[in-house]
């Protein structure tokens, strides 16, 4: 029996909103629902419009942030509290000093920076144009990585700035590493209870459950993922080429998930049972004892394959570790003033190094899951296009190995696509929105896509969407990686594209087959009058890859051949540069 009423809707309404909605790309029918439901909602805010706003503000490269706006925006709705939750990315600045209540969500990237969409927000904060915030009350939950030298440091950096332009803090901010989801509850719990108390007095609660509820959740997310069958795992590189990069084929039939170009999948790896094993025995615990996990109890060999990560050493690892061993030398490296000497001593050890070379006689099974992190998801940029593949997702994969002490490491998740999981195999995944990663609207509109190794996933994806959907616009994709005869991931498709016309030009670095390193950067200062001319014609710029070399060397090419063709200064074209980042026809997926 249907779970929806009866539809007041007659025959012939019904057969035109079927045949509209046959005609509707994703983000029309997204726009009809918000349209709908727009007198709705504002009937209901209506309501409570004496009591101030509490405004959500959140930074976001992969989305959590995002998602953790959108729940506490949630939270506070259900305690008869106005709220609204928006992107630095698109939030006008100058309309802080008008906010009363204001929550500050953002992630950390790369050197301690915030998300490359919200950059323009942090550099309004830090500018002279900054206005002054009396009279404004807020905190700030920081996302970020320990295991990074400036461990959340945008929140810090916001968290810092809003106090110094007059704002009040009416909760600390607090700080979350990768395993973020308790301390983040904590902080939304306690955000929500104290600003429905402070704005208690000035109206009484809106009725819980009004139209300004969202949407339920998708069906599949990070806490509960889709078991996608693999039916394709091929290493691309060719014989004789010192990477390996596979390609997978997901199928994500009957799942209900929905992605676009420019979105993410997130993998849900495990460790390779060597490995806990080699744990367990470094430590002298029994491997069957019973522990208890967030998936409830399991065998302690069990738990750290799948539940925890226990390869790579993070400091956070060190400070706990530190604490149950009382050992001086790693005291001394969890203080704060070492925090540059903990990093260097981290870099390259696995755990096991550590517990080996500090060992800890007695430690309890339960203790050393308490110093462990959680097992994280791994995103990667989706290789292919909804349109074009309805029921299928496909992920590019560099495969990470070194060797320390002579002794051969590899990457958690990359090893786990790459050698653990076979074809026919079962792997839990979700999406992970983009949405500052996206095709232009104007499908005539040109694109420049650089994307060197694995970057290059997103833009296979865009091609085929673009093609799928008929789009008229100029295709230029860049490529670069080491060897021609070995590393040429995709040619086959890429010259497919090329030989029919529909990829309008490409140019390609492979960086060791020459005498002097040639990369995509050197590509774009030679190609230098086409680039521009296509940016004047109102091309988008996308650069998807390594965030630490790649990204800022191609961002200074794309600087200098602005400089030379425009026939300006440096300061002009890097404005010149600023203003294509505002116009959001430079777009950047780099980690």
């Amino acid at each position: 029996m249907s779970q929806f009423p009866p539809s007041p809707l007659n025959p012939e309404q019904t057969e035109l909103l079927e045949r509209l909605l046959a005609t509707l790309s994703r983000d029309q029918r997204m726009w009809l629902s918000g349209y709908l439901a727009a007198p709705a909602q504002e009937t209901a805010a209506q309501a409570p419009a004496r009591t101030p706003l509490v405004t959500v503000l959140y930074g976001t490269e992969t989305g959590h942030s995002e998602e953790l706006a959108e729940t506490i925006r949630k939270m506070l709705i259900d305690r008869g509290v106005r709220a609204q939750a928006a992107d630095m990315a698109d939030y006008e600045p100058r309309k802080l000093k008008q906010e009363k209540f204001l929550l500050a969500i953002t992630s950390t990237h790369g050197e301690g920076d915030p998300p490359a969409p919200a950059e323009g927000f942090f550099e309004f904060l830090h500018s002279i144009k900054a206005p002054k915030l009396d009279g404004v009350r807020f905190s700030v939950l920081s996302l970020g990585d320990s295991s990074y030298e400036f461990f959340c440091e945008a929140g810090k950096v916001i968290d810092a700035r809003l106090e110094a332009l007059g704002a009040e803090r009416f909760q600390d901010r607090v700080d979350c590493d990768v395993d973020y989801e308790q301390a983040a509850q904590e902080w939304m719990t306690a955000a929500a209870e104290k600003l429905a108390e402070l704005l208690a007095a000035v109206a009484p609660p809106r009725e819980v459950g009004s139209p300004l509820t969202s949407a339920p959740a998708a069906r599949y997310d990070r806490h509960h993922p889709f078991q996608s069958l693999v039916f394709e795992n091929v290493n691309l590189n060719g014989h004789g080429s010192d990477k390996k990069t596979h390609h997978l084929e997901l199928s994500i039939e009957d799942s209900g998930l929905v992605y676009e170009p420019g979105d993410a999948v997130g993998i849900i790896p495990r460790n390779a049972p060597e490995w806990a094993d080699e744990l367990i025995e470094a430590l002298g615990l029994p491997a069957g004892e019973p522990v208890e996990t967030p998936r409830g109890t399991r065998a302690l060999r069990e738990a750290l394959e799948s539940d925890y990560e226990m390869t790579q050493l993070a400091p956070a690892f060190v400070e706990r570790y530190a604490e149950l061993s009382q050992n001086p030398t790693l005291k001394r490296l969890s203080q704060k003033e070492n925090r540059r000497e903990l990093m260097e001593f981290v870099q390259g050890r696995w755990i096991v190094d550590l517990v080996r070379e500090y060992p800890l006689p007695g430690i309890q099974a339960q203790q050393l899951l308490g110093c462990l992190r959680t097992m994280q998801p791994r995103l990667y940029s989706i290789a292919s296009s909804q349109a074009a593949y309805p029921d299928e997702l496909h992920l590019l994969v560099a495969v990470v190995e070194y060797r320390i002490d002579g002794k051969l490491r590899q990457g958690l998740a990359s090893s786990f696509l790459s050698e653990r999981v076979k074809v026919g195999d079962r792997i839990p995944v979700y999406i992970e929105t983009n949405k500052h990663f996206r095709l232009p609207k104007d499908p005539a509109a040109p694109v420049i896509m650089i994307g060197p190794g694995t970057g290059v996933a997103p833009f296979r994806a865009f091609l085929q969407e673009r093609e799928a959907r008929s789009a008229p616009g100029k295709n230029w994709l860049l490529f670069g990686e080491r060897r021609f005869r070995t590393d040429f991931l995709y040619q086959v498709e890429w010259q497919k594209w090329l030989k029919s016309g529909f990829l309008s030009r490409m140019d390609v670095a492979f960086s060791r087959d020459g005498d002097q390193k040639v990369y995509v950067q050197h590509r774009l200062l030679e190609k230098s009058r086409e680039l521009y001319a296509w940016l004047e014609e109102g091309a988008y710029f996308y650069v998807c890859g390594d965030a630490n070399r790649m990204a800022p060397d191609v961002h200074a090419a794309l600087i200098e051949v602005v400089r030379k063709e425009r026939g300006c200064d440096r300061e002009q074209a890097e404005e010149y540069v600023k203003t294509l980042q505002q116009q959001k026809r430079y777009l950047k997926d780099v980690y």
